[in-house]
């Protein structure tokens, strides 16, 4: 009876100890999530062409497909057309103004011979202010011609200015009529199709960098003392069964406030305990999918 009651204490035992150790097997448990970004349309128009295919993946800035620009390029050429029509009446200040300038030296030139004369006694003195008069009138008609020159010159260079701007904004419409991926991913999900009307917002596509994913998962407080940003752990993607895969993940994130235990997660009990959510970079080698079972265990 003895040799039964100690063999029983013993098989007690060694179910608690396997029990304890396969409690202490992770440290946290979570799913997999990844950046998903969901591309919606910038402008408004026809969808001419859109190669774009569930599963497949994308990179990022790569041409997907194009909506309808022809009217946006016309109205590019036309605006292309006024800027040449404002240049080409920009006036040129130094040939305008050479005839007064000519003038100006003709009379210099002779109010030097008139000088000359004066200084012989064959000149008077009215002759040679008379010159210096008209010298005077032709240098004010230069500098008034100079100055409404120059007004006419500013006021096209801002009218071409204003006109490329114009041109600009058009250029940054028709860029946006090229559908692209803003990241390099895998295509979760279309959700349009070449020939269809698009507007400004509606969604296109959703991608997802799949490469680099996350395990969301909470620690309790007493759990966050062993852990902190840029650690090295230890994850393990569960695909059901025995099926599993350990990778090396990092902290990327740790919470700053506490929340309450998600309900997917643990036992009613542990539902009211406070927790706090952490997210672990891992680099996924095609295996791992957005919504897989995962376990954290921390390395001491």
């Amino acid at each position: 009876m003895k040799v039964t009651g100690m063999k029983r204490m013993l098989c007690v035992a060694l179910c608690l100890s396997a029990c304890g150790d396969k409690e202490r097997q992770f440290d946290a448990t979570g799913s997999f999530e990844a950046v998903e970004v969901t591309v919606s349309s910038e402008a408004a128009g026809r969808i001419l062409s859109f190669d774009v295919t569930e599963g497949y993946g994308v990179t990022a800035g790569e041409p997907l497909g194009a909506i309808d620009s022809v009217q946006l390029y016309l109205s590019k050429l036309q605006l292309m057309q006024s800027v040449s029509s404002v240049r080409s009446n920009r006036p040129n200040v130094q040939t305008q103004i050479a005839a007064l300038r000519e003038q100006i030296a003709r009379q210099q030139t002779e109010r030097a011979r008139v000088r000359k004369l004066l200084d012989a006694g064959a000149a008077t003195q009215k002759q040679l202010d008379d010159m210096d008069a008209a010298i005077a009138v032709l240098e004010r008609q230069m500098a008034a011609q100079q100055s409404s020159l120059r007004n006419s010159v500013s006021s096209l260079d801002a009218q071409s200015t204003a006109l490329e701007i114009q041109i600009a904004q058009i250029e940054d419409r028709l860029a946006k009529c090229v559908i692209a991926s803003p990241l390099t991913g895998t295509v979760l999900a279309k959700y349009a199709e070449a020939g269809e009307l698009s507007v400004v917002g509606k969604p296109l596509f959703k991608v997802a960098d799949l490469k680099h994913v996350f395990l969301r998962a909470y620690l309790t407080s007493a759990q966050l003392a062993g852990i902190r940003l840029g650690q090295e752990v230890q994850v393990v993607a569960d695909f059901g069964g025995k099926q599993q895969r350990q990778y090396r993940g990092v902290v990327s994130r740790i919470s700053e406030k506490s929340e309450f235990t998600p309900k997917s997660i643990q036992t009613r009990n542990d539902r009211e305990n406070l927790v706090y959510a952490v997210k672990i970079a891992v680099e996924n080698d095609g295996y791992i999918k957005i919504g897989m079972y995962g376990e954290l265990r921390i390395e001491n």
